[in-house]
């Protein structure tokens, strides 16, 4: 199973649409998981033209986007528990209000996006994973979305690109 990881589209911004290398993995994944931050329905209702669609609100998604998404939710995929949220709020890093949103529940990966650096690093027992973002890169040198692969293991990487 290939899963695509997203999060920080941002779009529609400068008329820039999705990058051609994120558009090829959607193509041919099995499962979408955005971390929020669509911005406009059409960019949502964008990825879902491309298969089962995961996802949930952030922080500069439109109203209509809030109502329609939560906040937090988890899927699990061939016994893999999954946790998603945006990861945006007051105080503490990005990476602990992911963790802490998770904290009663009990997940194997939690991915979430807001600050849109790519992070893969384990605590407390949970694989945190930011995707970063495809399309508003900040200060770095690469836009990037995630992979996540479960066969009889699991893997998650970054994809980087110009």
């Amino acid at each position: 199973m290939k899963i695509v990881i997203v999060s920080d589209t941002h779009m529609p911004r400068n008329g820039r649409g999705l990058p051609d290398r994120l558009q090829q993995d959607l193509t041919e994944c099995d499962l979408i998981i955005h971390g929020g931050d669509f911005q406009t329905l059409d960019v949502y209702k964008e990825f879902v033209g491309y298969g089962e669609l995961i996802a949930v609100a952030g922080n500069v998604d439109s109203a209509e986007l809030q109502s329609l998404l939560p906040k937090k939710r988890i899927v699990q995929k061939n016994g893999l528990k999954i946790g998603v949220v945006h990861g945006d709020g007051k105080g503490k890093t990005t990476e602990k209000r992911a963790l802490e949103a998770f904290e009663e529940d009990e997940v194997d990966v939690i991915i979430f996006g807001h600050s849109h650096i790519p992070f893969s690093r384990f605590m407390k027992g949970v694989l945190l994973f930011n995707p970063g973002s495809p399309t508003d890169k900040r200060k770095l040198p690469y836009f990037s979305h995630g992979i996540l692969t479960i066969e009889d293991t699991w893997k998650v990487e970054h994809t980087f690109y110009h």
